[in-house]
Parts: C-alpha cells; sequence; structure tokens
C-alpha cells in the first residue's frame, strides 16, 4: 500500500470521533505518526458521555498502518495545549499537519432560537469550544509546524464558505462559531503563506458520525434504513471520506495553491480522485443547494 505520509507528523485536535477520528485514520493508513487529542479516555468520559476514547482512535491509526499517540488534551487550557506541543516536539521535533476540528457543541445548542431565546451559558460555552480553542491551539503549535517549510494547517467547520454566507445555520451561537472557523483559515493563510505553509478551511458533508447513525437508530452497515425517515440522508459520507480529502492536501506538493480557500470534502474527491469506503464522491454542498435546499425529491443521481 502506498504511503505518502509516511515520515510526517500530525496532530489532530479532537479525534475522539467524528470526523477527527476519520482524518486520523487516514493519515495513519498514509504512513503518519499521528498524535490525537480528546477529553474522553478509557479512565474518564468527558461531557458527551459516550463510550469511544481517545486511545481507541489511537489504536485504530496504528492498525491502518501509522503510529497513534493518544494524548489527552482539554485544548481550553493554554498550558495543557503548550505541553502537548512540547510534547511533540521534544519528541519529533516537527510538525506536518495540524487538524483543529475541536468542537463539543453538540449538545450546547438549540435549533432555531434567537439569541435572546437561546441559554446564554451554552451559547457561550459552545463559542469557547468552537473558536476560542482553535486560537489556543493555532498560537501554541504553529512555530513547531513553521520550523519547516511545507507544513499544513486544516480548520474543520461545518459548510462552505459561499454557503454560509447566503445560509442562516441553526440559530445565531452556531452560526457564528462555523463562520469564525472559516475566517480563521483565511486569517491564517496571510499568516502562514508567505512563512511556507498552507492553512485550509475544510467541511464535510452529512456526516455518518457515531452520534448521527444513533440519532437516525441505524448502523453504518445498514445505514440506508434511515432513508424512509430523512430522504435526504442518501447523500451523507463516512468520516473517512472528509479523511482522505485531508490525506490529499497532505499530500500534494502544489497545496499551497488552495492557501486560506474553503474546501468541501465532495469538491476535493473531484479534485483528486478519492473515492468513500463504498466507492463513490458524494458531494453534498452542491446536492444541498441544488437538491435539499430548493425542497426537490430526494435523488442523488449525478451527486455521488
Amino acid at each position: 500500500m502506498s504511503q505518502p505520509l509516511r515520515g510526517k507528523v500530525a496532530l489532530v485536535a479532537g479525534a475522539t470521533r467524528g470526523a477527527g477520528r476519520g482524518i486520523a485514520l487516514e493519515l495513519g493508513a498514509a504512513g503518519a505518526t499521528v498524535y490525537v487529542t480528546g477529553r474522553s479516555t478509557r479512565a474518564r468520559r468527558s461531557e458527551y458521555d459516550r463510550p469511544e476514547t481517545l486511545e481507541d482512535t489511537a489504536d485504530l491509526v496504528t492498525e491502518a498502518g501509522g503510529h497513534g499517540v493518544a494524548v489527552p488534551t482539554d485544548h481550553l487550557d493554554p498550558a495543557q495545549v503548550r505541553a502537548l506541543v512540547d510534547r511533540v516536539g521534544g519528541e519529533q521535533d516537527r510538525l506536518d499537519i495540524l487538524v483543529n476540528d475541536i468542537w463539543g457543541g453538540e449538545k450546547l445548542f438549540e435549533w432555531d432560537k434567537a439569541v435572546w431565546e437561546h441559554d446564554l451559558d451554552n451559547g457561550l460555552r459552545l463559542l469557547r469550544l468552537a473558536v476560542e480553542t482553535h486560537a489556543i491551539t493555532s498560537h501554541h503549535a504553529l512555530p513547531l509546524l513553521l520550523r519547516r517549510p511545507g507544513g499544513l494547517v486544516v480548520e474543520m467547520t461545518d459548510g462552505t464558505a459561499d454557503y454560509n454566507r447566503d445560509t442562516y445555520r441553526v440559530n445565531f451561537f452556531y452560526d457564528l462559531a462555523k463562520t469564525a472557523v472559516l475566517r480563521m483559515a483565511f486569517s491564517l493563510g496571510h499568516e502562514l503563506g508567505p512563512r511556507g505553509a498552507t492553512a485550509v478551511a475544510l467541511t464535510p458533508g452529512w456526516l455518518r458520525s457515531e452520534m448521527m447513525l444513533e440519532h437516525f437508530g441505524v448502523r453504518e452497515d445498514n445505514w440506508r434504513d434511515a432513508l424512509d425517515q430523512v430522504p435526504h440522508f442518501a447523500i451523507s459520507e463516512t468520516p473517512r471520506f472528509v479523511g482522505r480529502a485531508v490525506t490529499a492536501l497532505a499530500a500534494d506538493p502544489e497545496v499551497a495553491r488552495f492557501n486560506g480557500r474553503s474546501l468541501s470534502s465532495g469538491a476535493l474527491a473531484q479534485e483528486y480522485g478519492f473515492t468513500d469506503l463504498d466507492g463513490s464522491r458524494p458531494d453534498a454542498w452542491r446536492y444541498l443547494v441544488e437538491v435539499q435546499d430548493p425542497g426537490k425529491p430526494a435523488d442523488t443521481t449525478g451527486y455521488r
């Protein structure tokens, strides 16, 4: 198996489950050493109180062909993030790929609640988890990433810049959080580009995460059973799909052409030719604009 990232070192911040886990696995499959962080461990669960653990992700990275290293980290604590980066620097003396995927907001936002109706404490914590964590991590990790030219920073969000510019996303707090991360990638592009590194914003499509599958009462092996409830779920994708997008970017010697831009897993699949685990290339954001949002019947023909 080709391992284009053999010898590279990655940090996936927020890798316990969902997109972060999918990204870590694909980076491992490409041969990278992957440091994975999060707050849910075998010894202690976060407030999510879910069974996925950071150690499980690290083991899966190693099984995929890389080297997974679990480092429990609360990215709201600058001292913990500084210690994490010091460890990576001490053990590897390099950082080639930083993926800022910290989120943790699923249980904090309320659908279609105006800012004055939404629980304020939950809204402010959502912003801290979605925005402040990324800033803290970049502050401490980027000097290490800049030691060698060619570094890549991936800011994970929900929605492309075009889609989020024209579409109100859930509520004030959610909308602000996801738009802020897009702008982070733009700003980092200006700061990193002249120094030989690249920053991008990346969104998956409709993600078949552990929580999403559980919400619909299905598993990955029978996910299509959920289409009776939500027909547009047909455009969904596995977390490994966006992981393959990150791997393709990290292995591309011309990745700087994307610096500061907003990207999606579906569009990058067309660019690089990778597929999801089932061999398809779901293009969720084009589908949302052209099929779901206009109220057309679910039909993924031409979209995956």
